[in-house]
C-alpha cells in the first residue's frame, strides 16, 4: 500500500491547524499495521482535518462519504479523496450500515483506520449527542479494535453555523477497546471521559516564554524605556518594534510597555539635543544627509515640527541632534515630542492589540518563526526608507 497520499495530507492539515491556532496530540496511537475503527465527538468541520493531522499516516485513515455526491462528479472526487481520504459510501435500498459494511470492509482488511462520529452530525453546544450502534457493529463484524478519541477546541475554531477563529486544538487518544464487548454507549462514555479528562493542553513557544516572563513586569517597563531612550540617541531599530517583537508576548502590557518606550524616547530626544548643543555627535546608523536637511527644514519653524517625524521615515534621533544644534528650548521640545511620540507609539499599539487578538494562539505557538517574519520585514523596510532618503541633499 502506498501512504504517499496520507503523509501529504498529514503534512498538509497539520500545517493548517498549526496556523488555525495550534494543535496537540495526546495519548498512544497503537502503531501495529492492523485496521481500526475510530469514533469521536463531533462539534465542526475543523475535526476532519485535525484527525487528518493527529493520526499516523502509516494508518492511512479514511472518511465515509456519501458516493452519489462526492464522487459523482470529477472535481468533488478529486477534492474528498486527494484532501480529506474520502471512502465512497453508496446509499442504497440495503440500509445505510449495510452499505458502509462493504465501503469499509476491504479498507480494514487493508490495514487501514476508518473514522466515524458516531453522533451523526455536528454539536451545536459542545456536548456529546448519543452514539449510533453502526461504528461498534463495523468493528466487531470486521474483528478490528475500536479506538474513542476526544476533539477538544475544535468547536471554537469553525463553529457549525458560525465563523472562523483561531483556537488551540487537541486530540485525545483513548486505548482500543474490544468491540465483542463494548456497545454505542460505553464508546461514548469513553469519550466524554477523555473530553473530561481537562481543558485543551496549550504548547508555548519556549521563546514565548521567556519574552514573556521578561515583559510581564516590572522589567518589561526597563526594557521599554531603554529601548525607547537608546533609538533617540542611536540605536538604529526603531522604539515602535519594541511592541512588535515584545509587546506581543504579554498583551495586556502593551499599553504600559508604549508608554515606557514614550519616555524613555522623550528622554533620549532630550539627551541627543543637549549634546548636540554642546557639539557632541553620537554615532547615528542608517541616517543619510537628507534626512538631516529635511529635518532641519521642519524645525526652521520651531519644535511642532518634529510632528513631520510621525509620518516622515526620519529616525527621532536626526530631529534631536537638529534641535540641539538649532538652539531650541529644551521645554518646547519635550512637548511637541511627547505629544507626537506618544501620539505616534499610541496608534502603533492599539494597532498591534487590534491585529494580535486573533492570531494569539498561532504567535505563541510559533512565536520565533514570528519573530523572524517580522524582523525580516522590518529589514526589508528598514533598507528601502534608507535607499530613498539616500543622495545629494535638495
Amino acid at each position: 500500500m502506498s501512504f504517499i497520499p496520507s503523509r501529504f495530507r498529514r503534512r498538509l492539515w497539520r500545517s493548517v491547524c498549526s496556523l488555525a491556532g495550534g494543535l496537540t496530540v495526546t495519548g498512544n496511537w497503537d502503531r501495529s499495521p492492523t485496521g481500526r475503527v475510530v469514533v469521536a465527538n463531533h462539534a465542526s468541520h475543523a475535526d476532519t482535518a485535525a484527525l487528518l493531522a493527529a493520526i499516523p499516516a502509516e494508518s492511512s485513515p479514511v472518511f465515509a462519504a456519501a458516493a452519489d455526491y462526492w464522487f459523482d462528479v470529477w472535481w468533488r472526487r478529486a477534492l474528498i479523496s486527494g484532501l480529506a481520504g474520502g471512502l465512497p459510501v453508496r446509499r442504497g435500498e440495503r440500509g445505510g450500515y449495510a452499505e458502509l459494511l462493504e465501503a469499509a470492509r476491504p479498507a480494514l482488511a487493508a490495514g487501514r483506520t476508518v473514522v466515524i462520529y458516531p453522533e451523526g452530525t455536528r454539536s451545536t453546544d459542545g456536548s456529546v449527542g448519543e452514539f449510533h450502534s453502526g461504528a461498534v457493529r463495523l468493528a466487531r463484524d470486521c474483528r478490528v479494535p475500536v479506538v474513542p478519541v476526544a476533539m477538544l477546541g475544535t468547536g471554537e475554531v469553525l463553529a457549525k453555523h458560525g465563523s472562523f477563529k483561531a483556537t488551540p486544538m487537541e486530540v485525545r487518544f483513548g486505548a482500543p477497546v474490544d468491540p465483542t464487548g463494548a456497545d454505542a454507549e460505553t464508546l461514548r462514555d469513553d469519550v466524554i471521559a477523555l473530553l473530561d479528562a481537562g481543558p485543551v493542553l496549550l504548547r508555548r513557544s519556549p521563546t514565548w516564554r521567556t519574552i514573556h516572563a521578561l515583559t510581564d513586569g516590572n522589567r518589561g517597563i526597563a526594557i521599554g524605556f531603554v529601548w525607547g531612550l537608546a533609538e533617540a540617541v542611536s540605536w538604529p531599530i526603531m522604539a515602535e518594534m519594541a511592541v512588535v517583537f515584545l509587546g506581543v508576548a504579554a498583551p495586556r502590557r502593551i499599553p504600559t510597555l508604549a508608554a515606557s518606550i514614550t519616555a524613555g524616547s522623550v528622554c533620549g530626544v532630550l539627551l541627543t539635543s543637549t549634546l548636540a548643543r554642546r557639539g557632541v555627535r553620537v554615532p547615528a546608523p542608517l541616517t543619510t544627509p537628507r534626512m538631516y536637511a529635511a529635518a532641519r527644514r521642519h524645525l526652521d519653524s520651531g519644535a511642532s515640527g518634529i510632528w513631520h517625524q510621525a509620518l516622515g521615515g526620519i529616525p527621532v534621533k536626526v530631529y534631536a541632534r537638529v534641535a540641539g544644534e538649532l538652539q531650541l528650548p529644551a521645554g518646547r521640545l519635550a512637548g511637541a515630542t511627547l505629544a507626537e511620540r506618544g501620539a505616534r507609539m499610541g496608534a502603533c499599539a492599539g494597532g498591534i492589540m487590534v491585529a494580535e487578538r486573533p492570531l494569539r494562539p498561532v504567535i505563541r505557538r510559533l512565536y520565533g518563526p514570528y519573530l523572524g517574519v517580522t524582523a525580516t520585514v522590518f529589514s526589508v523596510t528598514l533598507r528601502k526608507i534608507v535607499r530613498a532618503w539616500s543622495g545629494p541633499t535638495r
